[in-house]
């Protein structure tokens, strides 16, 4: 794993030890920056499962101003810290140990120009999470979200598909508010 574009280009990111997270390839997370590079610089980024942080790391070393990581497993918690500071990305990021649910219900409206979201597979995590963040309002009215998820996965939600691409067992759906969202 490592950061594949940018101010950090190259620098190697530590994985979380064990099996409980499933790493985006550098395959995978090369071809998703390209379909929403338009959408990164300046961007204000929410990494909301950030499991080791490699995709608001890379956002943030693509020009994002800041990125908020959310993990609430302490192990790999601690391994977002350590990736934000081995790419140098540290003080444009914001590291909180919680819940999703409980992040998001306190989160700024309107806050988050770029979404990532990659939560374990199957279940209802994801849906679960895009309705939260459709309920709570904290996605720009240009803003984006970015799922991965398994191929065969089907989730629910209120918002547009701008695009989806499959890459092996994995998909990634592009989303963002219906008719751009409101200028509230």
């Amino acid at each position: 794993m490592r950061v594949v574009s940018g101010t950090a280009r190259g620098c190697k990111l530590q994985p979380v030890p064990g099996m409980n997270t499933r790493p985006t390839t550098d395959r995978v997370k090369e071809n998703v920056f390209n379909l929403i590079q338009d959408y990164v610089r300046g961007a204000c980024v929410l990494d909301l499962f950030a499991g080791t942080g490699q995709l608001g790391i890379e956002a943030l070393s693509r020009g994002a101003q800041h990125c908020d990581f959310v993990e609430h497993n302490k192990t790999a918690y601690n391994i977002v810290c350590k990736n934000t500071e081995a790419a140098r990305v540290s003080e444009r990021a914001g590291l909180y140990r919680m819940e999703s649910d409980a992040f998001l219900s306190h989160a700024a409206k309107q806050g988050y120009d770029l979404i990532f979201l990659d939560p374990p597979y199957g279940g209802k995590v994801l849906e679960n999470a895009l309705l939260q963040i459709e309920t709570f309002d904290i996605l720009s009215a240009d803003g984006i979200i970015i799922c991965e998820s398994a191929a065969e996965d089907r989730f629910a939600h209120g918002f547009e598909t701008v695009r989806e691409r499959r890459y092996g067992a994995t998909m990634i759906t592009v989303l963002r508010q219906r008719d751009g969202g409101t200028d509230e």
